[in-house]
């Protein structure tokens, strides 16, 4: 492998998107994003032709100009995908979509929510609409999927669920699910940082946090998940942002807790709403490495029994070897996988 880009066989467009349901939102982020379309060679050799697509998200801290990046020895991800719709035994020609959904806490978890913003809106309705206006689409959720790991693959899981009239399946790489298991660990080292360094304030640790390098104190992690995820989950309609623990111990605070649970992907696909989504969807990809440091393997595990027992198409799934991070090359596993059960 080179060790520096090479010029894609297919081809990236580059955009940026006016969003009115970001307008105005609570932490003043951009509404203007960029958006990204990588169209495989097909798309201009066969101009009558129309194309699924698949809409690739990020997780935590994502943005979408790190698709460029390169870790040693390895593709990029656009080169991977690339390869995918060029390279020998190509997967069917599907656009590939790219999202940014990034917040000043870090990421969105693709939901509307009133301590971040409209981003289930924005993602769901307006980008997927602009997409089908602007490109060769096949323009039904039957051709139209979603991917992503980590909260990406959340984003996944929850569109999936809730959004059936868009997505028509899924993949999630150690997408956020089961939340006792993948959140509430970080509940207590949380409560302790913010006793130690920040007489039990988060509003206090992000003043700190801005002031200097992000994540050059060892508590930032786990702080600005937790800040992140209750201002998806548990912020009040006027945007105050409600931890689901107390920050002097730690203990959780059932009513809030119960407001975090609600959104989780697992107990989604329980209810009534949620197996009439996975009983329509036409694929379900699903993953996760057994190392996981979030167990977020277990959490795979528990939506892939949540499919099955929903009588959904029979979803792939697979445990591998690996923690939680350094797993892009199992993206174009999945997009191959939902590409040719799109067409």
């Amino acid at each position: 492998m080179k060790p520096w880009s090479t010029p894609l066989r297919g081809r990236l467009e580059e955009h940026l998107f006016e969003s009115a349901a970001l307008r105005g939102n609570p932490l003043g982020d951009p509404a203007e994003r960029p958006l990204w379309a990588y169209l495989p060679r097909a798309y201009d050799a066969e101009p009558g032709r129309r194309l699924p697509s698949i809409y690739l998200i990020q997780g935590m801290t994502g943005q979408v100009d790190m698709w460029r990046n390169r870790s040693a020895f390895r593709p990029t991800v656009l080169e991977l995908i690339d390869e995918l719709f060029s390279g020998a035994g190509a997967a069917p020609p599907t656009i590939i979509v790219f999202v940014d959904c990034w917040t000043s806490y870090g990421g969105s978890q693709f939901i509307d929510s009133p301590g971040t913003g409209r981003y289930g809106t924005y993602l769901a309705d307006e980008v997927v609409d602009w997409v089908d206006a602007h490109y060769r689409t096949l323009a039904r959720p039957a051709h139209r999927g979603i991917s992503g790991k980590s909260s990406g693959g959340y984003g996944a899981m929850i569109n999936g669920l809730l959004r059936p009239d868009r997505f028509g399946a899924l993949a999630t790489h150690a997408g956020d699910a089961l939340f006792e298991i993948c959140y509430q660990g970080d509940f207590g080292p949380a409560a302790r940082a913010l006793r130690d360094g920040f007489d039990g304030s988060i509003e206090r640790w992000w003043a700190d946090f801005h002031s200097r390098p992000a994540f050059s104190k060892g508590v930032d992690e786990v702080l600005i998940n937790s800040y992140a995820m209750a201002a998806c989950y548990s912020a009040d309609p006027d945007g105050t942002v409600r931890l689901p623990f107390d920050p002097s111990t730690g203990e959780l605070i059932p009513e809030v807790w119960a407001r975090w649970l609600a959104w989780d992907p697992v107990r989604i696909a329980r209810t009534e709403q949620g197996i009439a989504a996975l009983r329509g969807l036409r694929a379900i990809y699903i993953d996760a490495g057994t190392r996981d440091e979030y167990h977020l393997d277990l959490g795979a595990e528990a939506f892939r029994q949540a499919c099955v027992a929903a009588g959904s198409v029979p979803p792939f799934f697979e445990l591998f070897e690996a923690g939680h991070g350094g797993i892009e090359y199992r993206y174009p596993i999945a997009l191959r996988y939902l590409a040719e059960r799109l067409v």
